[in-house]
């Protein structure tokens, strides 16, 4: 069948089924209307297409109504979707409907499914051949599709940033080829999915990276000590191994540390300082020292706290000196802090309010262990019923 050379434009909605044609002529306002089964003229598709213009927008919006629609319908957030990728209802194709079939065949709810076009709308776009490759990828790592859709729930973007499945593909292969086991990747796809989206060659220069530091430092199993640091920091992977080079240097070079303590602060406890911009960890550290300092604290006193506790070179100047004035306002002394650098983890209104209820309950923080401080809610309500009921 030829098409008309007046034909005005054409939209195929394969939801709908049906392929409309419609062409205006010069001696009034008649159009055609004609109706074809899908299961003629196209094969069954999920993807929307939509619109191939010709000098004619109605049809888009038409496709962008219906659009709208199903999301509705599906329980979509839509003024939280366009907000946060307003690009995608501009696109010539979305899936939502497909999406949302796969979804639900892998375990998630309704409500899951809306939540995730909500809040990545970038979603809608991967087709049903792609959906499929990559959740058989993820599944290489993941022992159910339950553990994939909890991981959805949480971050969709984990999942649908790239759509470069070989990409993800070969850097699965990579991360099992330098020793990293099942449980690994799947710390890496829980808390650094970007690992993934990073291009193989990325990865394979800072793994390259770490075995050098390794050996440099007189480890002679390069295997372990990358698993080792990757589990204390998950996110080291998609750092530059500029910034992770400077840190290390920064740390042994601040704490005087010969290569066998450094080994074991960079696989322990500082593994996660690696992160840190190098301005950054110098300065936040500079300001712990100055402020210990002022306290009457020694320099072999300050490096021992900040070893013990390397998480203390997070904190801004300001921060971690609000924490100390206000500890030590409640007369909990400097040593006390040092013995106990965790209760620092906690907000300013948290030990606030726990100072007050202990006290309140008759604990004596300045005599008595402050560690309670930074116990876990359950723990540390446990412990005050427990000092009421005395």
């Amino acid at each position: 069948m030829s098409i008309p050379k007046s034909l005005g434009y054409l939209t195929i909605m394969a939801p709908r089924n049906l392929l409309c044609m419609r062409s205006n002529f010069l001696f009034g306002s008649r159009c055609w209307m004609i109706h074809f089964s899908a299961e003629i003229l196209l094969k069954s598709v999920s993807f929307r297409l939509f619109g191939v213009k010709h000098g004619n927008a109605y049809s888009e919006s038409l496709a962008n109504e219906e659009l709208l629609n199903n999301l509705l319908t599906m329980g979509v957030d839509v003024d939280m979707a366009k907000k946060r990728q307003p690009g995608v209802f501009n696109r010539m194709g979305t899936n939502e409907q497909g999406l949302k079939t796969f979804l639900l065949s892998k375990g998630a709810s309704k409500e899951v499914i809306a939540s995730i076009i909500s809040r990545y709308p970038r979603a809608m776009t991967r087709t049903p051949e792609s959906l499929s490759y990559r959740w058989n990828l993820w599944r290489r790592i993941m022992t159910s599709d339950l553990e994939i859709v909890n991981i959805l729930e949480r971050s969709p973007e984990s999942f649908f940033r790239s759509s470069n499945n070989l990409n993800l593909e070969n850097n699965i292969k990579f991360l099992y080829s330098v020793g990293l086991t099942r449980k690994c990747l799947g710390r890496l796809l829980t808390n650094a999915p970007r690992t993934f989206s990073n291009s193989l060659d990325l990865n394979k220069q800072m793994v390259q990276f770490l075995q050098e530091v390794c050996l440099s430092l007189g480890h002679n199993d390069p295997t372990d000590f990358v698993r080792k640091i990757i589990l204390k920091n998950p996110f080291i992977l998609i750092q530059s191994t500029k910034r992770v080079k400077a840190n290390i240097e920064f740390l042994q070079s601040a704490f005087n540390l010969n290569n066998e303590e450094l080994l074991v602060l960079i696989c322990g406890p500082g593994a996660k300082i690696l992160d840190l911009s190098n301005d950054c960890a110098r300065r936040n550290y500079t300001n712990v020292k100055e402020k210990l300092f002022s306290l009457g604290c020694t320099a072999e006193e300050v490096q021992k706290f900040v070893l013990n506790y390397p998480g203390l070179i997070f904190l801004g100047e300001k921060k971690f000196s609000d924490k100390i004035d206000c500890l030590m306002e409640e007369k909990i002394s400097i040593s006390q802090i040092i013995e106990n650098p965790r209760i620092l983890d906690s907000s300013i209104s948290t030990l606030k309010s726990r100072i007050k209820e202990l006290v309140n309950a008759g604990y004596n923080l300045s005599t008595s262990n402050v560690s309670l401080l930074s116990w876990s809610q359950k723990r540390y309500n446990a412990k005050l019923k427990k000092l009421h009921n005395h």
